[in-house]
This record gives C-alpha cells, structure tokens and sequence, in this order.
C-alpha cells in the first residue's frame, strides 16, 4: 500500500481527466494536494507546494508537459509521472531525456498506477542520493586541491616538509575549530595579501 502521506500534483487540461485521476490516487490512499490544468501552472503549483510527485499530461496549454518536466527536474522539485495518450517513441525519448521518472499511456488501468507512482519515487529518491553523493565528492575535490595548494605555498615558503606542512595546517584548524578548506582558504589569502604589498 502507498503512504497515505504521499502528496501528489496533478496536471491535465481536460477538467474530466483531473477530477478521475484525483479520485483514482484518492481511492488508492494518495493525497492530491494541487492541480493545474497547463503546464505553466504546474510548475508554479509544484514550485509552491513542494509535493512527493508530479502526474501530468504532457500535451498541455501554455506550456507542454515535457518543457515543465524539464524545469521541474533542473530544480529538483519532485519527480515526474507523465500520463499521456500518445506513447509515438520519439516522445518517449523526449520524455526521458527531459528528466521522466516514469511514462504511462492513457487509458491507464488504476493497478498500473500505483506501481508507476511507486516506482518514481524509489528512483527520485535513488537520483537524489547520488547527486547528494556527487555534491560530497565534488567539495572533497575542491578542499583537497586548497590543502595541496596551501602545503606546497608552506612548503615553498617556510621550508617545511609535505607532512610537517600538512600537521600544521590540520593544528590550525583544529586550534581554531576551523575546517581545513577554511584554513587552507585564509593561508592563501594571507600570502596573496603580502604579495599585494
């Protein structure tokens, strides 16, 4: 069974559509916590109430599914079901290349809902991990090029070894309970500093 606390945006234009797919995802124990009926209004909606996922349409007014997907995944808001009637492979593709989390082709039957909803949120939350895990190694990279830099300038500069350089840079942060990239980031500053004078 989904988790009753699963907060769902619709996006339809067809008002008929919106009222079966709410009443759908209602029965199946998701809460629909906003609808829109373009695209544009959905970003905006979902932009607003920050929900689990997003089910839309792709062929909407104002702005077509595919173009709010995209937005909707370079924000990072939530991911992305699309429902639509025409499942031609080229937009499929589209779909996917935009950021779809997952596709389903109207008539949907509502026990294929479910696991599509499901499945979208498992891989959100797995896309979200390993940008989170890309993010830490991206700031390990850059701190230690900072203490590398900083060592050799210390090494250059007052004669010390790689590793009485390096202690001495992790005693000034641990003196001064800053992190290393912080004093990394002030030693080169410091002698940036004297080079201007």
């Amino acid at each position: 069974m989904p988790n009753s606390a699963t907060r769902i945006v619709i996006a339809d234009d067809e008002p008929l559509i919106r009222i079966d797919l709410r009443e759908t995802l209602e029965s199946l124990g998701y809460e629909v916590v906003g609808e829109a009926a373009d695209g544009k209004h959905a970003v905006e909606v979902a932009r607003t109430l920050r929900p689990d996922i997003v089910i839309m349409d792709i062929k909407m007014p104002e702005m077509d599914g595919i173009a709010a997907l995209r937005l909707l995944t370079e924000e990072n808001i939530a991911p992305v079901l699309l429902l639509t009637a025409y499942g031609e492979g080229e937009l499929v593709q589209q779909a996917s290349d935009a950021g779809a989390v997952a596709y389903l082709v109207k008539p949907f039957r509502q026990s294929d809902l479910q696991p599509q909803i499901e499945v979208a949120l498992a891989r959100f939350g797995e896309l979200r991990t390993l940008r989170a895990e890309l993010d830490d190694v991206r700031e390990a990279l850059t701190v230690r090029k900072l203490v590398e830099r900083a060592k050799g300038l210390l090494m250059e500069t007052q004669g010390l070894k790689e590793a009485e350089a390096f202690r001495r840079i992790q005693k000034l942060s641990m003196d001064t309970r800053k992190s290393m990239k912080e004093v990394a980031e002030a030693i080169l500053l410091a002698h940036q500093a004297t080079k201007s004078f």
